[in-house]
């Protein structure tokens, strides 16, 4: 049996390819428990820093690439005490030989497994974040997430396209590579001027948030509500339902005003009474007029109603007065109850308006 063993095939004994079958097949065997082994590890202290991350999520992000990652290194290392065996030492193409290919086998084996690994890495990262984000209202903050995701791991595979680059053509492709990407770089920044612009206005978006998905805006000549914030532009649902993209650039340089910030809604009317009306009804619809705003719960302390000024031919009211913010219909229909009020108030104490028009402001 010892003599069988013992004796050499391709430069080996065949004592060696059992032992590299063996701890091949035990490795086989333990990867899942390993790679369990390992997980969990990591998972222990993952979990002080993100208590909200499920096992299973983060076990099955990263439980098959260190399954094979383990399988390589130890095959790797099993290898590595193995001789060459000189019948193979032929040349396969231009001057490469068997070994040399073999060897590139191996590190490129190497390098997907190390970068599946860190591809992994990256959206377990994204994920512990975005549980964080989820307790937010802010649907900025995900958008935000998976951008620095897909960023990251785009950078990892340029990486790792470059390292699969040297190990196939060498390390002068490489720098000649790298010297073109540089100039071409340059020529792609000048071209592309107005979309970097936009890209970083993307980032003074997500960093400083003068808005968020959801908020109601007003830029220049539209008002509509946020609903997407992109790389390039910001998507708008203004107020007649268009859909309106606006360049990021655009809503950074821009006078923006965040309709979602307001603490209250401001309402400003003027009325013009006509001039035959009488001193004592003119007291009277202003009277009236306070005490319609003092019973509507929905008006905020502080309004305003006074005889703002006078001419030959008519008498100038100014009402004021503030609203929580109210969206849409209940806003309106408020609106609508305080002047259909007025209207009454006026009828009541036989003021008439002014045959000049009427001003209402709102803000």
């Amino acid at each position: 049996m010892n003599n069988f063993l013992d004796r050499v095939i391709l430069g080996n004994p065949i004592q060696n390819y059992f032992i590299l079958a063996i701890v091949l097949l035990f490795v086989s065997m333990i990867k899942r428990y390993l790679s369990q082994g390992m997980a969990n590890l990591l998972y222990k202290e993952v979990k002080r820093w993100a208590p909200e991350i499920d096992k299973h999520e983060f076990s099955h992000l990263l439980l098959v690439p260190l399954e094979y990652f383990f399988l390589l290194v130890t095959f790797m290392l099993t290898i590595d005490h193995f001789t060459y065996p000189p019948e193979l030492d032929i040349t396969v193409y231009n001057g490469f030989t068997l070994k040399m290919v073999l060897t590139a086998i191996l590190e490129l084996a190497l390098t997907v497994s190390i970068t599946w690994i860190i591809l992994r890495v990256i959206d377990f990262v994204s994920l512990m974040i975005s549980k964080s984000a989820d307790l937010s209202h802010d649907v900025t903050d995900n958008q935000f997430i998976v951008f620095f995701r897909d960023f990251f791991k785009a950078i990892v595979c340029i990486f790792g396209a470059i390292a699969v680059i040297r190990i196939l053509f060498g390390a002068v492709l490489v720098n000649k590579i790298i010297a073109g990407l540089g100039i071409g770089a340059a020529a792609l920044a000048l071209a592309a001027k107005e979309s970097i612009e936009n890209l970083i206005c993307s980032f003074i978006i997500f960093f400083d948030k003068p808005f968020r998905v959801g908020d109601s805006v007003r830029v220049d000549a539209f008002q509509g509500t946020v609903e997407k914030i992109g790389l390039r532009s910001t998507r708008v649902r203004t107020v007649d339902k268009t859909y309106v993209t606006v360049p990021n650039k655009k809503m950074v340089d821009s006078i923006l005003d965040n309709l979602s910030l307001r603490t209250h809604q401001r309402a400003v009317m003027r009325l013009e009474v006509a001039g035959d009306t009488s001193a004592d009804s003119i007291i009277q619809v202003l009277q009236d007029i306070k005490q319609l705003l003092q019973k509507n719960e929905k008006i905020q302390e502080g309004f305003i109603v006074n005889l703002h000024d006078f001419t030959k031919d008519t008498y100038v009211i100014q009402i004021i007065y503030l609203t929580p913010v109210i969206e849409g219909v209940q806003y309106n229909a408020l609106r609508s109850d305080i002047n259909l009020a007025i209207i009454s108030a006026l009828d009541k104490r036989g003021a008439k308006l002014s045959s000049t028009k009427v001003e209402i402001y709102e803000k």
